[in-house]
């Protein structure tokens, strides 16, 4: 047994899907969520075992209206996404071939992906245009997980593009900027994935862009609309934190040997370790904890939790940690801006800039 099986002891291990991928790019400098992750914990039972659920997951209502407007998108052979299609990457008339890959079933799908795509990348204008529920995969940790996105498009000119189709809407040519970028980091991960399989399959990986299209309602009305979203930051990111899931061996270098996460599941699947014992097992791997988290991790009201009890300045978005240079805590923060703290080694400069701001401060309310 390997280390990262051993973290995860007795609880099965968990698929990665691809927001959970995509996830892992949105808080790369977390110790913690890169072994929970590269081991495969259930991060979600985790959380609940340890009386702090997370309440991820869409409502019914939304998932009913995200469903309705996909089968809209996809309608006829996905006849109005090639409307779009045309207008924004410019696809001649001619350009109509459509393949549902879930059409030959689960167990083949992947294989009957790369074969189209393999095609595709050898015949070029012939082999079609659009793939309807393909199966990727990307490995993670020595682990491969399967991903499923929207649809690919394949344009005249030989370049694949991931289409990602989702139910939030654009308001006067403007969305929530949140909602995007999750939906960027997501299309990254299956644009990562094609690469590979090009690559793989001897092709030039660089034919899949790195302009995802993006489909959204306009307007809260049901009327899709489409554009180009680049992904190339969010690519970057993913391909280094990808990277560091292979190399997790480093991470692990500095945790005792005997440390698991095991959630020890009893026969009705629920765990039965203490939580008190898990937490304090969880406490030894470092966290890096952002209010970002709230949004993306299944333990992130844990971690915050910790971070509000240990003081740290995590709480305060990555921005001001950042600019805070090193101060860990605030409390720290507070004793160097009104002078009750000598500032160490190195930390003169944000000494300054404190004393500076907290001197302006009471100015303002003197």
């Amino acid at each position: 047994m390997n280390r990262l099986d051993a973290l995860r002891g007795t609880t099965p291990q968990k698929p990665h899907d691809a927001r959970a991928i995509a996830a892992l790019a949105a808080n790369p400098g977390c110790t913690r969520r890169a072994l929970l992750d590269g081991a495969g914990i259930d991060k979600d039972a985790a959380a609940r075992h340890l009386g702090f659920p997370a309440p991820f997951g869409q409502s019914p209502f939304a998932i009913t209206r995200g469903n309705a407007f996909e089968a809209l998108v996809k309608a006829d052979g996905c006849a109005e996404l090639l409307r779009m299609l045309r207008e924004l990457l410019g696809l001649p008339i001619a350009e109509v071939a459509y393949h549902d890959v879930e059409n030959v079933g689960a167990h083949l799908r992947h294989a009957h992906t790369r074969a189209l795509f393999d095609r595709a990348a050898r015949d070029g204008d012939d082999a079609g245009t659009v793939y309807d529920h393909p199966l990727l995969s990307v490995g993670i940790a020595g682990h491969t997980a399967y991903l499923e996105p929207d649809v690919v498009a394949f344009q005249l000119g030989g370049r694949f593009h991931i289409v990602e189709i989702k139910s939030f809407a654009v308001i006067d040519g403007q969305a929530d900027p949140s909602a995007v970028a999750a939906a960027a980091r997501q299309a990254a991960v299956y644009v990562l994935a094609l690469r590979r399989m090009l690559a793989e399959l001897g092709h030039d990986p660089l034919r899949v862009a790195h302009d995802v299209v993006l489909v959204c309602p306009e307007n809260f009305a049901n009327r899709p609309v489409a554009t180009l979203v680049d992904v190339r930051r969010q690519l970057g990111v993913l391909e280094r934190q990808l990277a560091r899931m292979t190399a997790l061996d480093r991470l692990l270098d500095g945790l005792p040997e005997e440390l698991t996460f095991d959630l020890l599941p009893g026969e009705d699947g629920l765990p039965t370790r203490p939580a008190a014992e898990l937490a304090d097992a969880l406490r030894r791997a470092t966290a890096r904890y952002a209010p970002d988290c709230l949004a993306t991790c299944d333990l992130c009201f844990f971690c915050r939790d910790e971070a509000r009890q240990e003081g740290a300045t995590d709480l305060l978005g990555r921005h001001v940690r950042d600019e805070l240079g090193g101060v860990g805590s605030v409390g720290e923060a507070l004793g160097l801006a009104d002078g009750a703290r000598a500032p160490a080694e190195g930390q003169e400069e944000i000494a300054r800039l404190l004393r500076n701001a907290e001197r302006l401060r009471r100015e303002c309310l003197a």
